[in-house]
């Protein structure tokens, strides 16, 4: 349900992602990645990129359980996805840029939160910011760890959000 033009928040669902949706979710991220980051990146970031979202190992860290994701769903389409690796490190965070600036966001990083609080009994969950989000994540909670940093073509700003 839409309300003006506000995504109805109620009708959003999260949830963990099933085995067949992990090409969907990872065809968002590519895609929004696309058109927000990679022109501000140089060319061996956006492979970089490209290869770490394509790589085998990682849907196997996946399938294991070893590497989550969770999807953002309206209406049984994925209109968001964020990943979480090493127990309190978001990963990826990708939001269908449709839904951008209607807490689909804030919700996947929210519920991410409570996951990381509940299940894996951290106190903090971490991020390596990309220069586009980084003003998201502060709005959200996260503090700046240091400047931003460079690895393999891949532009990041250390954050951390505090979860007491």
């Amino acid at each position: 349900m839409w309300c003006g033009d506000l995504l109805a928040l109620d009708s959003v669902v999260i949830r963990a992602a099933k085995e067949n949706e992990w090409e969907d979710a990872m065809s968002l991220a590519w895609c929004t990645f696309q058109k927000y980051e990679a022109p501000t990146y140089s060319q061996r970031g956006v492979q970089s990129f490209l290869e770490f979202i394509s790589d085998e190992t990682l849907y196997k860290l996946f399938q294991k359980g070893n590497y989550k994701l969770f999807l953002a769903l309206y209406q049984g389409k994925i209109i968001g996805m964020i990943t979480l690796r090493n127990e309190n490190f978001i990963s990826l965070l990708f939001v269908d840029e449709k839904y951008h600036k209607q807490d689909v966001g804030r919700r996947l990083v929210y519920y991410v939160a409570m996951y990381i609080r509940e299940y894996n009994q951290k106190d903090c969950c971490l991020v390596n910011a990309a220069p586009y989000a980084v003003g998201f994540y502060k709005k959200v909670g996260f503090e700046a760890l240091g400047g931003e940093e460079e690895n393999d073509g891949i532009r990041y700003t250390p954050m951390r959000l505090p979860l007491q």
